[in-house]
C-alpha cells in the first residue's frame, strides 16, 4: 500500500509560523523490505523535509543515494562573519547538489540557516589557506574565486571548469589575497543597480547555478 498523501508544498518546514503537520504519518498496511527504510519512521511517521523519494528512508541511505550522483564542483567558504549566510550556503549546495563544503578558517558557525540539509551535505574544515589550496591542488581542482578585483572575469561569459571550488569571501573585505593570488580565475556577477556587491549568499547560488547550467543543463541540449 503507498504511504499517505503528501501535505501541500505551501506548508513547508520553511514556513515555522503555520500550525499544519509537515510530511506523512505512519505507513499505512503491509510493511516495506529493504535496509534504507527506517523502522522509527515507518512506525511514527516522517516530518523531514525531503523529497517523497526519500520518505521514510534512514538518514544513511539517503546520504548514501546522494553520493551515487553528486556534482564534481565543490564550495568553499572564507572566514565569513555573518555565519547564517553560511547555513543558507550550505543549504544551496545541497539543492544544487554540490560535493564538498569547504569552511576555510573558523570552524564553528551557525548551522540554523541550513534547515538540517548539513546533515546530508559534506561539509570539510581546513583552518588554513594554505591547507586549503594544497588540498585542492592535490584533487586537481581548480580554484575559483568569486569577487569583484580589478582583474575579475565575467561569471557569465567565462567557460567554468567541471572540476572545480567556487570560493566566496565575506561580505565587505572579500577574498583573501592569499585566494586571489591561488584562484586560476576570479570570477565577478554582472550588476545593473546601485548596489556594488550582493549578498554573499545569493552570490554562492547565483555560480552554483551557473556550473549547473554550463554543465548539466548544456549537456541535454539536442
Amino acid at each position: 500500500m503507498t504511504p499517505p498523501a503528501e501535505i501541500p508544498a505551501a506548508e513547508s518546514v520553511d514556513h515555522p509560523e503555520l500550525h499544519h503537520e509537515v510530511g506523512v504519518g505512519p505507513w499505512e498496511g503491509e510493511l516495506p523490505e529493504g535496509a534504507q527504510w527506517d523502522p522509527e519512521l515507518l512506525a511514527g511517521g516522517d516530518r523531514r523535509n525531503v523529497l517523497d523519494q526519500y520518505r521514510y528512508w534512514t538518514m544513511e541511505a539517503i546520504i548514501a543515494e546522494l553520493d551515487t550522483r553528486r556534482h564534481d564542483f565543490h564550495i568553499a567558504i572564507e572566514n565569513w562573519q555573518h555565519d547564517m549566510n553560511i547555513g543558507t550556503v550550505v543549504r544551496t549546495a545541497n539543492a544544487f547538489l554540490a560535493k564538498e563544503v569547504h569552511i576555510i578558517g573558523r570552524r564553528r558557525w551557525n548551522r540554523r540557516g541550513a534547515m538540517v540539509t548539513d546533515r546530508y551535505q559534506h561539509v570539510r574544515h581546513h583552518p588554513t589557506v594554505d591547507e586549503f589550496v594544497a588540498w585542492a591542488q592535490g584533487e586537481g581542482l581548480a580554484i575559483i574565486g568569486i569577487d569583484i578585483f580589478p582583474d575579475s572575469e565575467k561569471l557569465e561569459t567565462y567557460e567554468l571548469p567541471r572540476n572545480c571550488v567556487l570560493v566566496f569571501g565575506q561580505e565587505g573585505p572579500g577574498l583573501s589575497e592569499e585566494v586571489h593570488a591561488a584562484a586560476q580565475a576570479t570570477l565577478s556577477i554582472e550588476q545593473f543597480g546601485s548596489t556594488r556587491s550582493i549578498n554573499a549568499a545569493s552570490a554562492a547560488g547565483i555560480a552554483m547555478h551557473a556550473w549547473i547550467r554550463r554543465h548539466v543543463f548544456s549537456q541535454k541540449v539536442p
